[in-house]
């Protein structure tokens, strides 16, 4: 006889306590717990026990091999992943409302199930007519495609392990419940009881799922955190809800890198991959103008060339405001102090906004010279070159340091079409076509 009590689990970390906590004293958050039961006893089969051993067996003595793998015939999409979906694997996909989830893994299954037949995709939010409706807009016709309406964890195990699709979707894992778990769909127990036991279906059977989570208002999975460190691979799909161009970037994947991105442009009929992100990213860019900066960033081992756009305006009364899309906000503080110190800039009472084109987000600090330009050019009204691409990270002394994979940022900008790069002074001689002109100090960018 299973034994139960009344416990309290923050869900944001999974620490659970017998009374409710105002702030959890693991991950120190506030008004995150949530009343669970916790069973104590047998209950049902182990399912994280995916193969019995009777012993130990030595390193040397286990046969290694690659990951079996299959295509999704989205070149950006298979990027991420490392290749291709890993058979066996369990993937958690993350995304703010609204901002194309649930489409980009209907494509995805459509697509594999014109490949390699068989594909399920389950939604709990959607009936079935409401899937059908999206499919046909988005141009999904497969007839190896099946859906389901489903909240019952039980019952999408069993048909994974029944049907051994190429393929499994979940829509989502908060919608989804164990029926021997007391407690809402969505709640910690539930949520890492269902994970598991989607866990156990894919191990056993081989087949890779794929289920889609919602995120809190910071931007994370909604949940317990031990819910990604269950799964085998996390990606989260980026954006502003209502931006053109969405960011897929993996955040930890066990059988691939975790710096690559795949970029896809929002359409009418669906999201659609884009092989040429540069090219589409810099499209609009016709003549010089003051308050850009075109910057080369590394994303993996591929190199985006993206604008930076900032406007400067002299505040006569109050706090002067700053506001940043795509850059850190703390990054942009320390660039805009670099520049008052080194180029005697008065912007202690100027509202700076600075913005990063696209959507995309930057994370890198080879940026900082692009940005420190962009501020410098809005500021004085100097226009910058769009055939020129600024390359550099910025000291606290507004030295200007050299950036990793220099050839490759020069070779991509050299492909677009640019003429100037402005680079570090310290950085290693590297062939291009273009005019390199090294810049020591920050201060320099009254030359450009």
């Amino acid at each position: 006889m299973l034994k139960k009590k009344t416990v309290f689990s923050c869900v944001s970390c999974g620490y659970q306590s017998a009374k409710w906590l105002g702030k959890c004293p693991s991950c120190n958050e506030f008004n995150t717990f949530q009343e669970e039961t916790e069973f104590k006893g047998k209950a049902g089969t182990d399912y994280r026990k995916f193969e019995s051993a009777p012993a130990a067996s030595p390193l040397k003595d286990i046969k290694a091999g690659e990951e079996e793998r299959i295509q999704t015939g989205i070149e950006e999409a298979d990027r991420v992943f490392g290749g291709g979906i890993v058979k066996g694997s369990l993937v958690l996909m993350g995304g703010e409302p609204g901002v194309g989830k649930s489409t980009i893994a209907l494509d995805i299954a459509d697509r594999i199930a014109a490949r390699y037949g068989n594909v399920l995709y389950v939604s709990g939010e959607e009936s079935l007519r409401q899937i059908k409706m999206r499919a046909d807009r988005t141009g999904i016709k497969s007839e190896s495609l099946k859906v389901m309406s489903e909240t019952s964890v039980e019952k999408i195990s069993d048909i994974i392990e029944k049907e051994k699709p190429a393929l499994a979707v979940v829509d989502s894992i908060q919608t989804v419940y164990k029926e021997e778990i007391e407690g809402a769909a969505g709640s910690v127990n539930q949520l890492r009881e269902s994970c598991a036991q989607l866990l156990y279906a894919a191990k056993k059977s081989n087949v890779p799922v794929i289920i889609i989570g919602h995120v809190t208002k910071e931007g994370t999975i909604a949940g317990p955190k031990m819910l990604e460190h269950m799964v085998d691979a996390v990606l989260y799909l980026e954006a502003e809800k209502y931006y053109q161009f969405k960011v897929l970037r993996a955040v930890k994947n066990r059988f691939g890198s975790t710096n690559e991105i795949g970029i896809f442009d929002m359409q009418s009929s669906g999201i659609k991959e884009v092989k040429s992100p540069s090219k589409l990213l810099l499209d609009e860019m016709k003549e010089s103008k003051s308050g850009s900066g075109i910057v080369t960033v590394m994303e993996g081992t591929r190199a985006l060339l993206l604008e930076i756009q900032a406007l400067t305006v002299r505040r006569s009364y109050g706090n002067p405001q700053r506001t940043v899309t795509g850059i850190d906000y703390n990054r942009f503080l320390l660039i805009v102090a670099i520049l008052e110190k080194n180029l005697d800039l008065k912007l202690d009472n100027c509202d700076i906004f600075m913005n990063v084109a696209g959507g995309i987000k930057i994370v890198e600090t080879a940026a900082d010279l692009g940005a420190a330009a962009a501020i410098y050019s809005s500021h004085t009204g100097r226009p910058v070159s769009t055939k020129s691409v600024f390359l550099g990270e910025l000291g606290l002394d507004g030295e200007v340091r050299p950036v990793r994979f220099l050839e490759q940022r020069l070779a991509e900008a050299e492909r677009m079409g640019f003429k100037t790069a402005y680079v570090p002074e310290r950085s290693k001689p590297a062939k291009s076509k273009m005019e390199i002109i090294k810049i020591a100090n920050v201060s320099e960018l009254t030359k450009i």
